[in-house]
């Protein structure tokens, strides 16, 4: 679908044409751009502003039959985020026009100060993530993404450059996976379904794959994860995917929290919120959707992702907030709040991990608290790691990606408020403040001496409304910052 092409405008007809355009800076050296931009910017009405459009029809400087020039705003902010949005809104506007192919020309790299991997990445990532549509339960599809994307550019692209296509098309497909997966209502995905839905398709793509039924789980007494599952008539799951990678060093575990409806459990969620909670489940999407992706660019490292799925729901068979369950690692908890249910999954995985790959790393992703939310908003997914070259390495992966991160503590001394007077430790801590930190802290307690990194996506996991690149509903967030995590791992 993504292709990077070189072609004499003025000869190639072409049905539509994108143009990013800078306000105060030309940003192509290409003569034909050049002098359509120049035509645009006479206009009154477009100024290269961002976000700003306008359409000549059938320009006498090109073969094209329509170019959309896309303001970009001011050289000094121009960066590869912004190329990524322009490339998105383009392609949602060639959507909305009925086209089925568009062409985008890419900003010459030394006019525009961004380096030209970097540049036409970010655009072929902006067009392939917006080109996904959603529409599996509508009767009518009234609208069809795009076959084919064109980025042009000036000259023939050298080797690691030609790669980018393709790159880009395996990882932006895990993002679309994930996301799809997200948007899937409860009713189709429940923790055995789903379970299975990511064993087929990661066993398609050349992963190995185990997955564990409750009687597997009890044998194993996972107490914290079955607890969670007690309430539900969809019994628990859990998935381990592994991909090999030719590397004999210790594996990178990644562990996702999978719950497929989270209604709270006795400590019952109300109000809005409610119909998100299919949503819950991002970070096992995201985990399993990077695996596929590390096996499609055939990374060449060890990597083990393990994946707990329930559903939280209310009956007579739910766990109680006062019950005290003892878990993998032997330790015991005191359910002090059924709707702290995501960490009680994720400590009997992380100790299992541990305990079974001896990993070099572990990283768990989770939509796990709201108050990571109203800490950081819905933009951020908040870090914590006791480790802080691991903590600053996602982080910086965040920023390239544009999955952004923010660094959080944590603090010794916040693990007094996680005691219990009748088990080891509570899975809610005894103040209403910080609850994001007090989360990560439980968490730690169970992953031993492994470095370890936790990444609270509850903010950035669930759009209501859509953005330049992405629908509403799932945003596959944490899928393009595993991989570049990855891809940069000593």
């Amino acid at each position: 679908m993504l292709h990077l092409s070189t072609i004499d405008l003025k000869r190639q007809k072409v049905n539509i044409l994108f143009i990013p355009v800078c306000e105060d800076r030309s940003i192509h050296s290409d003569a034909v751009l050049a002098a359509l931009v120049k035509r645009a910017l006479a206009l009154e009405e477009f100024k290269g502003k961002k976000d700003q459009e306008v359409i000549l029809y059938q320009p006498p400087e090109c073969a094209a039959a329509r170019v959309v020039f896309k303001g970009v705003g001011k050289a000094e902010t121009l960066n590869a985020e912004t190329l990524r949005q322009m490339a998105g809104r383009s392609v949602k506007r060639a959507i909305q026009m009925g086209m089925t192919r568009l062409w985008l020309a890419a900003p010459d790299p030394a006019a525009c100060g961004i380096e030209a991997a970097e540049g036409l990445k970010a655009m072929m990532e902006g067009s392939f993530l917006s080109n996904h549509l959603f529409d599996r339960y509508k009767e009518r599809q009234e609208k069809k993404p795009l076959g084919r994307i064109d980025v042009l550019v000036p000259a023939k692209p050298a080797g690691h450059v030609r790669r980018l296509p393709a790159e880009v098309e395996t990882v932006c497909g895990a993002t679309v996976l994930a996301r799809e997966w997200v948007n899937l209502p409860s009713n189709e995905k429940p923790p055995e379904a789903l379970a299975q839905i990511i064993a087929v398709e990661a066993r398609a793509h050349g992963l190995a794959v185990e997955v564990f039924a409750e009687k597997q789980l009890q044998q194993k007494k996972m107490g914290a994860l079955l607890a969670v599952g007690a309430g539900s008539a969809h019994r628990p799951a859990m998935v381990v995917l592994r991909h090999t990678g030719g590397d004999r060093r210790p594996p990178v575990v990644l562990v996702g929290k999978g719950v497929t409806f989270d209604s709270g459990g006795i400590n019952l969620k109300t109000g809005d919120s409610l119909p998100d909670m299919k949503g819950d489940m991002a970070g096992a999407a995201a985990v399993a959707a990077a695996l596929i992706a590390a096996a499609g660019l055939k990374l060449k490292r060890r990597l083990i992702g393990v994946i707990p799925l329930v559903e939280n729901m209310v009956s007579g068979s739910s766990t109680r907030p006062g019950d005290i369950v003892r878990t993998f690692s032997g330790k015991t908890v005191e359910i002090g709040n059924t709707d702290a249910e995501g960490r009680l999954i994720l400590i009997d995985a992380l100790a299992y991990a541990e305990w079974r790959f001896k990993p070099e790393v572990m990283v768990d992703m989770a939509t796990l608290t709201g108050a990571c939310v109203v800490a950081l908003g819905e933009r951020f997914a908040g870090v914590f790691a006791g480790d802080e070259r691991l903590q600053s390495d996602l982080v910086a992966s965040g920023r390239r990606t544009h999955e952004r991160c923010w660094p959080l503590p944590l603090p010794e001394d916040y693990k007094e408020l996680l005691k219990s007077s009748y088990a080891d430790i509570n899975n809610m801590p005894s103040s209403r403040y910080g609850g994001a930190i007090s989360a990560a802290l439980f968490l730690s307690e169970f992953v031993g001496k492994t470095r370890w990194a936790h990444i609270d996506i509850a903010g950035p996991a669930f759009h209501k409304k859509e953005d330049a690149y992405c629908g509403p509903g799932g945003t596959g967030f944490g899928v393009r910052l595993l991989l570049d995590w990855l891809m940069n791992l000593a």
